[in-house]
């Protein structure tokens, strides 16, 4: 009836107007998610997905009338940068955040090299008579924590949680890229110290030319004098972002550490360097970057999301094999999660530990695997369950963060009251 009743407002003439209502429909609707979420702790982006696959059953979109490939990688891969560069401008440096740095990248290479070698094997055992190697490719992006998740949806905890976690989720993306390219460029070496003297010289030679540009990048930054510019650096870091990846340069990099050395420029211009800023200049202008970094991360997250919702078919979601190999996965992620936060962070790792949640990076590399390692025996409901699971797992965590002490009080509060009661009967 309401599909019926929208079909009769569109026509050939008017069908731009409509496409412009809905988008900004989504727009209004991604942001009252947002003011909800503050209140509730509950992601927006899950609600988000929600609202393009109700859209999808509402408005009877089929699976195979629209490809969704080319849209999603277009938004992912600038969602992506968006998200990073919006993370990084929020990280201070400092010898006192030198423990969150370190122990966030340890968590985060642990595990995500545990993770994909369990999963390797998990999904060989899920298969069957498939070979480690295409295995361990499926099992990359089901092993690397989402940053563009994690990063909206961490606001409300404290500020050494939320570094923590951008940190983590942030050097996950970096980490899981690298080990997936590199699997990917490397299938024909069979040499390993070959393929360890690559990876080096990739990571190195992309932290050398990161911090390079990003001196270049912030001097260029300070002598732009006309009206339009932040667009402008915006499109720049987006080239340079895409023209690393067509050279198979770990990208994220280049925007982490832009992001890194823009917001902590007094320690990277301090003794001679301090001559080529002007902070005043830099400063007048960082507060207008971040927030159209922000609101441009927000609309193209919105959209992603929303067209990831429009992509999700639950056909294959409630097979025997895919329940029970998703759950198996989901319980081993936190587990082994569980215990690496219990060996390196020892103490206060509370909601940290349920938040890796896995959604934009698993999505673009599930659909770059190459077509020589394609199979047709993988189920992509595992991936889109896990996507789903830990999502829900992280709503949770976050929303008991955020009531679970309230309600303690209150439940202390109640107890107390009933034994003051009690008392004052028995006297």
């Amino acid at each position: 009836m309401v599909l019926n009743f929208i079909q009769g407002f569109i026509n050939e003439d008017n069908i731009a107007y409509m496409l412009i209502i809905a988008a900004s429909l989504i727009v209004v609707l991604s942001y009252l998610f947002s003011v909800f979420s503050k209140k509730t702790a509950i992601p927006s982006v899950i609600l988000l997905i929600a609202l393009g696959f109700s859209s999808k059953k509402l408005f009877s979109i089929g699976v195979t009338d629209v490809d969704w490939l080319f849209p999603l990688e277009i938004l992912g891969i600038v969602g992506l940068m968006l998200i990073v560069l919006e993370g990084a401008l929020d990280l201070k440096l400092s010898w006192q955040r030198w423990p969150i740095i370190w122990k966030s990248g340890l968590i985060a290479l642990l595990s995500l090299f545990i993770n994909v070698f369990i999963f390797t094997y998990g999904i060989q055992i899920i298969i069957g008579n498939l070979d480690f190697l295409t295995a361990f490719i499926y099992a990359i992006p089901l092993s690397i924590i989402s940053s563009a998740i994690v990063i909206p949806s961490v606001e409300g905890l404290d500020e050494e949680r939320r570094e923590f976690l951008i940190y983590e989720s942030t050097l996950s993306d970096i980490f899981g890229l690298i080990l997936f390219y590199t699997v990917i460029n490397n299938v024909n070496t069979g040499e390993a110290a070959k393929i360890g003297l690559n990876v080096i010289s990739n990571i190195g030679g992309t932290l050398i030319l990161s911090v390079v540009l990003s001196y270049l990048m912030i001097i260029f930054f300070q002598r732009v004098k006309t009206q339009v510019k932040l667009f402008l650096f915006i499109s720049v870091l987006l080239m340079l972002y895409a023209i690393g990846k067509v050279f198979h340069l770990s990208s994220l990099l280049i925007i982490l550490v832009f992001g890194l050395i823009l917001e902590n420029r007094h320690i990277f211009f301090s003794g001679f360097m301090s001559k080529f800023l002007k902070e005043e200049k830099v400063k007048s202008v960082l507060s207008d970057f971040k927030l159209l970094t922000r609101e441009s991360a927000f609309m193209v997250r919105t959209f992603f999301f929303f067209v990831f919702g429009l992509s999700i078919t639950v056909a294959g979601i409630f097979k025997t094999k895919v329940v029970v190999g998703a759950l198996v996965f989901l319980l081993i992620m936190f587990l082994v999660r569980w215990l690496l936060f219990k060996v390196i962070m020892k103490k206060s790792f509370m909601p940290q530990v349920f938040i890796a949640p896995r959604g934009l990076i698993s999505v673009l590399l599930y659909f770059a695997i190459p077509d020589d390692f394609l199979i047709n025996d993988f189920e992509s409901g595992i991936l889109l369950f896990v996507i789903l699971g830990t999502s829900v797992v992280m709503a949770w965590a976050l929303v008991h963060s955020k009531l679970g002490k309230t309600g303690r009080l209150r439940k202390i509060a109640t107890v107390r009251s009933i034994f003051m009661g009690s008392n004052r009967k028995a006297v």
